[in-house]
């Protein structure tokens, strides 16, 4: 299983995501230039040039039409995915941390981190509306302050009607998008949850942390289903839309990367059964932690984005399609 490096970030990536068809990979990273690939030969189809500050979170909505992309420059833009062009700026206090389309796209979903006094907060705009998108404005959609632990990944749930945060403490919590109330809150985990991602069909979740753990939740009860286990901080995690599998992605704080081998510092992609939560493969590559990992949505390739700036595409060999679990 040879991997197609994709080298246009010049440095860390902070995360990738496909399009629905899944035929474009969008990157973001820690320099300022969101980029997005074609995923069949892993060239570059162009950059979005506007951002001053690291690009935290990137999103592209249902058609393909327009992407998102959320920044430390405390900005959030809206781009036209054909041209590059950005259609709009939304102002914030502090950095954005993670942005998100609903599942129509007539609704974006951004959070700010807490700090230099301000606090933490979950913003709502509809898409739809001119007057919201129109920078600075205060005619918002829905604003949740949080006050407590600040939110450090977030999604969409059930459609366009709430919105699931993972906490720096280690909490989730689903939020109604119309009225800001917190319908739910769970403790998912010990630590940080650095990343959230839904299965295709939205009835689970899986949640990546520091505390070296992977879980599968229910989507509407935030119950925990399923723990994956590793001897160090998960930073991605992601489902097989294919088969009953997940990719854990993560290694050791960036800062003490430069001190290790990366056979000690087990930068690998790993491989679990959702099910059984045994690991049965793992892929090597990256020097240094994967920051993202995305499965494609056939399930026959994975993506993983790593602290050295590189986007791995890995088509699965034949092997990996014909082999079934023993049970």
């Amino acid at each position: 299983m040879k991997p197609i490096m994709l080298h246009g970030h010049e440095r860390s990536i902070t995360q990738i995501k496909y399009n629905r068809e899944g035929d474009l990979i969008y990157s973001c990273a820690k320099d300022s230039q969101p980029n997005v690939w074609y995923s069949l030969n892993g060239e570059r189809l162009g950059t979005f040039d506007g951002h001053n500050g690291a690009v935290w979170c990137i999103d592209v909505d249902w058609n393909t039409t327009k992407v998102l992309t959320g920044a430390a420059d405390n900005t959030c833009k809206l781009w036209d995915a054909q041209t590059g062009q950005c259609v709009s700026t939304l102002e914030t206090k502090t950095a954005v941390r993670s942005c998100g389309f609903s599942f129509s796209a007539n609704y974006i979903m951004l959070t700010t981190d807490k700090t230099m006094g301000h606090p933490c907060e979950i913003f709502i705009f509809d898409v739809r509306d001119g007057g919201q998108l129109l920078s600075g404005d205060p005619l918002q959609k829905v604003s949740i302050p949080i006050s407590d632990s600040k939110i450090t990944s977030a999604i969409w749930a059930g459609l366009d009607e709430n919105i699931l945060t993972g906490h720096e403490n280690g909490e989730l919590r689903q939020y109604e998008m119309k009225t800001g109330d917190m319908l739910n809150t769970s403790k998912g985990h010990n630590k940080q949850i650095n990343d959230i991602q839904p299965s295709k069909d939205g009835m689970f979740f899986i949640t990546a942390s520091k505390d070296f753990t992977a879980k599968l939740f229910d989507m509407e009860t935030l119950e925990p289903l399923k723990t994956y286990k590793t001897e160090r901080p998960v930073n991605s995690a992601s489902i097989s839309p294919l088969f009953d599998h997940v990719v854990l992605g993560g290694g050791q704080e960036a800062m003490s990367v430069t001190t290790t081998s990366t056979r000690i510092g087990k930068f690998d992609a790993r491989f679990f059964h959702e099910i059984f939560e045994e690991e049965y493969g793992s892929v090597k590559g990256h020097f240094g932690p994967i920051n993202s990992l995305s499965f494609h949505p056939d399930g026959k390739s994975y993506s993983s984005g790593g602290e050295d700036g590189y986007v791995r595409v890995h088509y699965f060999d034949q092997t990996y399609l014909d082999f079934r679990f023993e049970y």
